[in-house]
């Protein structure tokens, strides 16, 4: 029998929003070679996107991260994390809907590991620099 938090996870990929769908089309078999992890458990908590080899979580936050309750749930979950030795890239929902590749091309440059050389790691392709 699966852990409770596995089945949650997989109703979560079920059920992502735009801005988690648009943002997978882009991570999901990235050139970059670094691999990602969509609605991933870690502990007691769900990541949008994980990166294993570099301990990144990546939050997509939309309108409701500000609202009411959430602020207060999220510091416990961002300390949980953090004391576990992950990362963590937050991400506004609306600079994902924005513009996907960039968003996309910002995350992979976080998760690049800090061992790997400079020339292991994705850079802007024909200039572009953000």
């Amino acid at each position: 029998m699966r852990r409770p938090d596995t089945y949650a996870a997989r109703r979560l990929r079920r059920q992502m929003t735009l801005p988690e769908v648009l943002l997978w089309q882009h991570l999901k078999g990235s050139a970059s070679g670094i691999r990602f992890r969509r609605q991933h458990p870690i502990g007691p908590y769900i990541a949008d996107f994980y990166c294993a080899e570099a301990r990144r979580v990546i939050e997509i936050d939309g309108q409701s991260h500000d609202m009411g309750q959430r602020p207060a749930q999220d510091h416990p979950r961002a300390l949980y994390l953090e004391q576990k030795g992950y990362r963590i890239v937050r991400l506004p929902a609306v600079d994902v809907l924005n513009d996907p590749a960039i968003a996309a091309a910002d995350i992979v440059r976080a998760a690049c590991p800090l061992r790997q050389s400079l020339r292991d790691c994705p850079l802007p392709v024909n200039g572009e620099d953000r």
